[in-house]
């Protein structure tokens, strides 16, 4: 089923930590009338206990965390879902889309100063600062052939979700 097709959105807000994938997520499925997954709910405890101790995941680490997100999504095709989920390369991408081929990409990008602020403005998460720009050298921007939507975090929260929301319809017209 292709993405111009699927009824129920099918969503991966993705991009490095900071960019506020959990809130912007959350907002983005109210908006749609979706259930909302943060992906980070979805790491094995050995991986988040590396990102606790500082220590950037391997891809070895990622492949089953990536796995569980596709299968996710494609379990909801029928009803729809949001899923945060940093994707921060193409290949993280493919497989999440080779699980779930309907998917888009709702990229929120946003520069290391906008992200850097927000990372210091938050307790209680298990990815400290320290590891950003290792995920800012990761991220692989979205190309041309990639299903997508780039939202600027750098603007006020009801804006982003606006954007990101006409975004997803655009690209999506049955949704509209």
């Amino acid at each position: 089923m292709s993405e111009a097709t699927t009824a129920a959105p099918l969503v991966v807000v993705m991009g490095v930590s900071g960019s506020g994938k959990s809130t912007i997520g959350l907002l983005v499925a109210d908006a749609l009338g979706v259930p909302f997954i943060d992906g980070d709910s979805l790491h094995p405890i050995g991986n988040v206990t590396k990102m606790a101790a500082g220590t950037p995941l391997t891809d070895e680490d990622r492949w089953p965390w990536l796995a569980l997100v596709g299968e996710a999504l494609a379990d909801a095709a029928e009803t729809g879902l949001v899923v945060a989920c940093s994707a921060l390369k193409r290949a993280y991408r493919d497989a999440i889309l080779a699980e779930a081929p309907g998917a888009v990409f709702l990229h929120l990008s946003g520069s290391r100063e906008v992200l850097s602020a927000r990372l210091e403005g938050r307790s209680g998460h298990f990815m400290p600062i320290s590891l950003l720009d290792s995920q800012l050298a990761t991220l692989e921007e979205l190309t041309d052939d990639e299903p997508r939507v780039v939202v600027d975090v750098g603007a006020p929260v009801p804006t982003v979700v606006e954007r990101a929301v006409d975004g997803i319809r655009e690209r999506n017209p049955v949704l509209s």
